[in-house]
């Protein structure tokens, strides 16, 4: 077991352009930081190794997060190293697009299972295993209240998620344990650029009132405030979008 009197997240989805803000400013906090990935080993070892380096405690963790027994042995680990967990951060999902007239019924059940079934995994074994004073985040998308096409069966998923994640906040009643939603707006991930015009990204830089698209780092200034400070914000979505909605 590390020695450490740290805090420690895990967060999911931790290689990605958002997840690997959020790990990178949870580090700045001092957390220690279990980094989970779902296939790029080299990665999120990659990753593992920066935090190191930094001389921040750190462990990668691999699973799909809708096996509630991979997931469920992958908190284990964590446990195992650090000897607890304070924060669970679920940046975890995917995004297929369409209208949905047209959409591909296959790629549906692939989003329901990794955004809703994982998201419940991942709530369900944190809802057991993160300590008094601890917090849960989600994530969910400013879509459900941008209409955006082609969003339909991702904004669905995400809705699903916002749902389940302010019923879970007052499961714990008592616990002192938070759990909310970060829904954020147009960020500059590879995943959100792909496919996209620089017509396309400029009126919707025009749309915020801040007159940008969002970097993953802001994301993670706002996964920062709701994991340590933000003790007085329960059972809310966050929306991290520039005044876009």
């Amino acid at each position: 077991m590390t020695d450490t009197n740290a805090r420690v997240a895990l967060v999911t989805g931790g290689t990605g352009g958002i997840g690997r803000a959020v790990i990178e400013r949870l580090a700045e906090d001092g957390y220690a930081l279990a980094v989970h990935y779902a296939g790029n080993k080299t990665k999120a070892d990659g990753t593992v190794a920066a935090l190191k380096a930094k001389g921040t405690s750190a462990m990668a963790v691999c699973g799909d997060v809708a096996d509630e027994n991979v997931m469920a042995a992958a908190f284990d680990a964590v446990e195992a190293e650090f000897g607890g967990i304070d924060v669970v951060v679920h940046t975890a999902g995917i995004m297929a697009l369409s209208p949905i007239a047209t959409l591909n019924l296959d790629d549906l059940d692939r989003m329901h299972r990794i955004n809703i079934r994982g998201a419940f995994v991942v709530a369900q074994q944190a809802a057991r295993r993160v300590r008094t004073g601890g917090a849960i985040i989600n994530f969910s998308t400013s879509v459900t209240r941008l209409q955006f096409p082609n969003y339909g069966a991702y904004a669905a998923s995400k809705g699903a998620v916002e749902g389940m994640t302010l019923v879970l906040a007052r499961e714990l009643r008592g616990k002192d344990i938070t759990v909310n939603n970060v829904a954020p707006g147009p960020t500059a991930t590879p995943l959100f650029l792909e496919g996209k015009d620089q017509a396309a990204l400029d009126n919707l830089a025009k749309a915020a009132p801040l007159e940008r698209i969002g970097t993953p780092e802001d994301i993670a200034e706002a996964v920062a405030f709701l994991a340590g400070p933000a003790r007085w914000i329960n059972g809310q979505t966050l929306f991290a979008n520039g005044g876009i909605a």
